[in-house]
């Protein structure tokens, strides 16, 4: 199998959102189904997966990138043939439990299934009567448990509601659904429009939460929203939940902690137009996030703390518009154009394995093409990409099960496994 062009050096990505059938140059396609289409010097801190304990590492903390990468063929497997989801937006696990995934759907209900007996779901949380899910990149936009879920028993959340963004703690205390009344809201921020909400919440190996915010919405950031340090939006933000005192602190080691009272000291990268998905490769430590593209370019970015990617200045390495210079822009590791994706569903890196022929690979996707690709990295973390699988899915986003194996995530209802091919 070929590798598909190499544009070099590539952009970052992220949803846009427009109509599914339709698309101008302020509304970009995006999971959640409408498809519109200071520079101020910092210390250069710990990577995002750095951290003092190493006990809970696995292989992947050895994995050593190979001379040469060579997927074969793949095919899609229904991985729950007796069940549909409404819009489903995220698949997760936390780490008590083997045997379980979470799927998130856009209208506020996540649902636990079993993969022994991958035939019933059942309401795991419900906020579908909380979230305000009137635009189509509104709703339940994320999901994350804390790495110590077996005792604490915390789980958080990102949704919209009355035209802000919310950050919420819940704990799970043994019943199910879980008690709504145990929900602590860490971090809110307003949202100027309804699209580019960004959502994925993620923990690190570090211990700390990190957000995406989108630029706050409409075309071309006309608020500039995502160059602006005094701004959540169009970031990538990172805080520490383990605190009982205060709704959470900030990393000791964030790019702009002390800056001055002009940067939010929540800000982990910036110049993100919407970054709809984002993953840690743990077997090269990187952080990568997806960007969706505005009119032209879909990019996938390393994200490096104090970073800066280049919205609304540049879409990927293109200069956007009559957009100002700027000097300090890290351009994409990797970068397509709208004939080949017109918005990019972030994934993971595989180190599951049932499919060793991927091990190592970014697997990514496009939401309205439906095309499936794995992203290579050697160890000069040069790109190549290769095409894996063609489909007719609305790819709103991939999953992991705690066995490292991937699911992609069909907003029309199905989730799928894939599969080397006999």
């Amino acid at each position: 199998m070929k590798p598909v062009k190499l544009i070099v050096p590539l952009l970052a990505l992220m949803l846009a959102a427009c109509n599914v059938t339709q698309r101008d140059e302020d509304i970009d396609p995006l999971p959640p189904a409408d498809v519109e289409n200071p520079e101020t010097p910092v210390e250069e801190p710990e990577t995002p997966t750095d951290r003092d304990d190493d006990e809970d590492r696995d292989d992947n903390d050895d994995f050593t990138v190979p001379d040469s990468f060579e997927p074969e063929e793949y095919k899609l497997e229904d991985a729950f043939p007796g069940l549909t989801f409404k819009e489903p937006l995220a698949l997760t696990h936390d780490e008590t439990d083997e045997d379980t995934v979470y799927v998130v759907e856009r209208h506020g209900i996540v649902y636990s299934v079993s993969l022994e007996d991958s035939q019933e779901k059942t309401v795991y949380l419900d906020l579908s009567e909380t979230v305000d899910t009137r635009g189509q990149e509104m709703g339940l936009l994320g999901l994350a448990f804390h790495p110590q879920y077996g005792e604490n028993g915390y789980l958080f959340v990102n949704y919209t509601k009355e035209g802000k963004t919310f950050i919420s703690r819940f704990s799970h205390e043994g019943e199910t659904p879980v008690d709504l009344s145990t929900e602590k809201v860490l971090l809110s921020y307003d949202q100027p429009f309804s699209n580019h909400n960004g959502g994925s919440v993620l923990f690190g190996d570090d211990g700390y939460l990190y957000i995406a915010s989108g630029d706050g919405g409409s075309g071309g950031d006309p608020e500039d929203n995502a160059q602006n340090l005094e701004s959540y939006l169009g970031k990538l933000l990172r805080i520490d939940v383990d605190t009982e005192d205060q709704a959470y602190l900030i990393p000791e080691d964030n790019p702009f902690r002390g800056q001055g009272t002009d940067v939010l000291e929540e800000i982990y990268a910036y110049g993100l137009r919407n970054p709809w998905k984002f993953s840690f490769d743990p077997g090269r430590n990187l952080l990568i996030a997806a960007d969706v593209g505005q009119g032209e370019i879909e990019e996938i970015d390393l994200i490096e703390p104090g970073g800066n990617y280049g919205w609304n200045r540049f879409e990927g390495t293109r200069t956007y518009e009559n957009g100002s210079a700027i000097d300090n822009h890290i351009p994409p590791v990797y970068e397509y154009p709208h004939s080949e994706g017109r918005s990019i569903t972030g994934g993971f890196t595989y180190y599951g394995d049932d499919m060793d022929s991927l091990r190592g690979a970014y697997i990514y996707g496009d939401f309205i093409s439906g095309r499936i690709w794995a992203l290579w990295l050697d160890s000069e973390q040069s790109a190549q990409n290769y095409d894996l699988l063609d489909t007719d899915l609305m790819i709103s986003s991939f999953g992991l099960d705690k066995d490292g194996e991937i699911y992609i995530i069909d907003f029309q209802g199905k989730i799928y496994t894939m599969e080397e091919e006999d």
